[in-house]
């Protein structure tokens, strides 16, 4: 019987996907489903790709993939487009079937058989996805007022707020333990920044179950180390100081 493992950023931690992948003793029948960022901040951003390539898993966008392709699609009009050091590294790293990997990547992947949806970062409640803006799928961490998609951590979360009758699995907000809210489930559990590389593990035709009975699908593994140092936070405050707050509208992908 073959299982769907649906895994969080791994941020090119190697090492770290491979014991994820030994410990929930991955066959080739097993489907692998990547929720985004796969690369940038950690030691092996090609490995990972070339990983995922030759597992033939699937993987949704996400912001730092998304970022290096626009960098090589304004490198390529011959314009320039502002990158870190880090994404920058990860960009000279990509060989040219890295890059149709992450061409090939879309903004969301419905799994009907477990009633999943695997998104980047998340949604805006209510909506259909096929009116989500990008920036929303690959951004958004909370609702402001009004139920304006927010980047930075609030204390309205989307995914509380979020009733669909699909299952949203999503990663992008980094936290020390799994978001589990009603109908999504946030498996960002920072590997990159010294937590754990979490994955939901679904039998064939399982579905997510409850909130109270969750973790009983998910699995996760600790970081070898610390690759990435978040920037310190202000007293009080729940967001990363590079981060800006920044509300966008909604339009057609």
């Amino acid at each position: 019987m073959s299982r769907t493992i649906i895994v969080g950023d791994v941020h090119g931690c190697i090492r770290e996907l491979e014991d994820l992948l030994s410990y929930v003793g991955y066959e080739s029948k097993d489907r692998l489903v990547f929720v985004g960022d796969l690369v940038v901040r950690g030691p092996k951003p090609r490995e990972v790709i070339a990983l995922a390539r030759s597992l033939n898993a699937r993987a949704v966008r996400g912001n730092h993939e998304d970022r290096l392709l626009r960098w090589r699609a304004e490198k390529r009009a011959g314009g320039s487009l502002k990158i870190g050091n880090l994404t920058r590294r990860a960009a000279e790293a990509l060989k040219p079937r890295d890059w149709e990997y992450l061409e090939s990547m879309p903004l969301w992947l419905d799994l009907p058989e477990h009633g999943v949806r695997v998104v980047h970062a998340g949604l805006l409640p209510h909506i259909p996805i096929e009116d989500q803006s990008a920036r929303t799928l690959l951004y958004i961490r909370s609702l402001g007022g009004g139920g304006v998609p927010m980047e930075l951590r609030g204390e309205q979360s989307w995914a509380q707020s979020y009733h669909g009758h699909l299952h949203v699995v999503f990663g992008h907000n980094a936290q020390l333990e799994p978001e589990i809210a009603p109908r999504a489930t946030g498996i960002d559990t920072g590997v990159v920044y010294g937590g754990r590389l979490t994955a939901m593990v679904l039998r064939e035709g399982e579905r997510p179950p409850p909130a109270d009975e969750r973790r009983s699908v998910l699995v996760s593994v600790p970081a070898r180390r610390v690759y990435y140092e978040k920037l310190p936070r202000p007293a009080g405050a729940d967001v990363e100081l590079s981060a800006r707050p920044s509300p966008f509208l909604r339009r057609a992908s």
